[in-house]
């Protein structure tokens, strides 16, 4: 209860927890509001937001609603971002635990394969797997994860190197724990709490990377996601900049939402933090 009055002490944090809040229920509602696929002809191409009731937010360059793909690509912006922290979490949070835990000959092979990940630019990487594995939205997905996951085992390691010589760890040695036991049972419940709060990083910057990627018509054209609609409308973003400008705010009042929620959730974890 404590961290929870720490974090909405902030207004910040809790401003930004709004702007999520706003963007989960426009995801949740999308099904209610434009029932039909919001991919589908509606209208006359091109009508700037204002110019037809039907529209609110106009169409786009081969005649859909905008803010039927608007509120749809929420929904599916987000499980893109859902997903692919989700997958280098665990990437990382595996790797990072063996190597902590053990060290040794262990922690120098996987701390150099994390490494050599490190090495090349994510989104490098990234082109390089969608254009081999293809852009399907699951391989999308995939590839977004296996290029994020090197930081969280990096700080997942630094986490079990302090851990694994505390008292309690030892006393559950003594004890005659196994160290699968000592690892999920003992350490990683510790450790967490800071992978918890740079996961937040990570699905904002997976969001970004899908756009990237749609922007380039390298993603899924079949689902209506927000960076397909800036990618459509990059033809007429002289005369229609609309096109792109309305899926490029939602996608950074989504990415500032997130990154507020995780600061906030930083300071409420660490009462003593100070902002510089």
């Amino acid at each position: 209860m404590e961290t929870i009055r720490r974090y909405f002490r902030s207004p910040v944090a809790v401003l930004g927890l709004l702007l999520l809040v706003a963007v989960c229920a426009a995801a949740l509602g999308a099904g209610l509001w434009y029932p039909k696929n919001p991919l589908s002809l509606a209208g006359r191409p091109l009508q700037w937001p204002g110019d037809n009731a039907r529209f609110l937010l106009g169409t786009d360059q081969v005649g859909r609603d905008i803010a039927a793909q608007v509120l749809h690509g929420a929904r599916v912006t987000l499980a893109i971002g859902l997903a692919a922290t989700l997958v280098s979490v665990l990437i990382g949070v595996a790797l990072g635990s063996v190597a902590g835990y053990y060290g040794g000959l262990a922690d120098d092979l996987l701390m150099r394969v994390t490494e050599a990940f490190q090495i090349l630019p994510n989104f490098l990487l990234l082109l390089v797997l969608v254009a081999v594995f293809g852009s399907d939205l699951r391989t999308v997905v995939l590839a977004i994860g296996l290029v994020s996951w090197p930081p969280v085992a990096r700080l997942t390691r630094s986490e079990f190197l302090t851990l694994k010589t505390r008292e309690f760890v030892q006393a559950g040695r003594a004890l005659g724990m196994g160290d699968l036991r000592l690892i999920f049972r003992e350490i990683l419940p510790n450790a967490l709490p800071p992978v918890i709060v740079y996961a937040s990083v990570i699905m904002a910057t997976a969001i970004l990377l899908e756009s990237a990627l749609a922007f380039l018509n390298l993603s899924d054209p079949n689902v209506p996601s927000w960076g397909n609609l800036i990618g459509g409308g990059r033809g007429v973003i002289r005369v229609q900049w609309y096109v792109s400008a309305i899926p490029g705010i939602a996608i950074l009042l989504t990415v500032l939402a997130i990154s507020l929620v995780g600061q906030g959730v930083n300071d409420a974890l660490n009462p003593r933090l100070k902002r510089s």
